[in-house]
């Protein structure tokens, strides 16, 4: 029954007429079990439950998730002299740091692929712009290639999962999804877009925000080390030395 009161409520809210007194409810609703993920000492991932409502029409529902955007550096090694060396870098700007999308059915039969590109589900849709060292933009078949290096690297992360979720429906106007944040995710604030479709056409949608936070003992090393930079690099410096002399101790004895 508890896991049932998110999707009450949303349907609940669904039900409600608009704020204008127009008869008509929204097209849909979504909200998250927690708005929040504490990153703490010992986190390995945790799951957020989004759940949510549409009206009568049927359709089939997109959740997109993205993380905070940065600025990522690829760069490809080349092989000289018998030794492996790393080649200008290719620039990626305004990254999902984290992206992951579910859905009601295969995003192919969801929506036709320009309203996948125009939403950026789906990661083929993904608009990923890189520029070499100098700034300047790649040809097409340099572009591909560092792209598709790119998602590799942050599926190899677990931060770009190959394969889409699954929303799953009750009785045609209640979703829900299980959405996994993985040990290594970044914290910052992250958008759940919730898109509903009729026809291959987005007539609804819902964007609820997601903040993931550090907190405890690690929060306060992270923000000192943000903080006190070259301080955080002496007092490391100065601990392994004292580690190292303490365990040369004890093995002396």
């Amino acid at each position: 029954m508890r896991r049932l009161l998110p999707l009450l409520a949303a349907l609940a809210l669904a039900l409600l007429p608009s704020g204008d007194g127009a008869d008509a409810a929204r097209p849909v609703v979504a909200d998250l079990s927690n708005h929040l993920v504490a990153i703490t000492t010992g986190f390995s991932g945790t799951h957020v439950l989004a759940f949510g409502a549409t009206d009568d029409r049927k359709g089939d529902i997109v959740m997109v998730v993205r993380g905070p955007r940065e600025t990522h550096v690829v760069r490809e090694k080349t092989r000289l002299a018998g030794i492996w060396m790393n080649r200008g870098g290719v620039t990626f700007a305004q990254v999902p740091s984290y992206y992951a999308v579910a859905a009601t059915a295969p995003l192919s039969s969801v929506a036709p692929s320009e309203v996948r590109k125009r939403h950026q589900i789906g990661l083929e849709s993904l608009a990923l712009s890189a520029t070499d060292g100098d700034g300047k933009g790649l040809s097409e078949a340099e572009a591909k290639r560092f792209r598709a290096a790119l998602i590799r690297i942050k599926q190899k992360a677990g931060l770009y999962p190959e394969k889409a979720g699954t929303v799953t429906t009750l009785e045609n106007r209640l979703f829900r999804a299980e959405l996994f944040l993985p040990a290594t995710v970044p914290t910052g604030s992250y958008s759940v877009e919730v898109y509903f479709l009729q026809d291959g056409a987005v007539v609804g949608a819902e964007i609820t925000p997601l903040f993931v936070s550090k907190t405890g003992f690690s929060a306060e090393v992270f923000d000192f080390a943000t903080r006190h930079a070259v301080k955080y690099a002496l007092a490391t410096i100065a601990f392994a030395v004292l580690a190292g002399w303490g365990v040369a101790l004890v093995f002396r004895r």
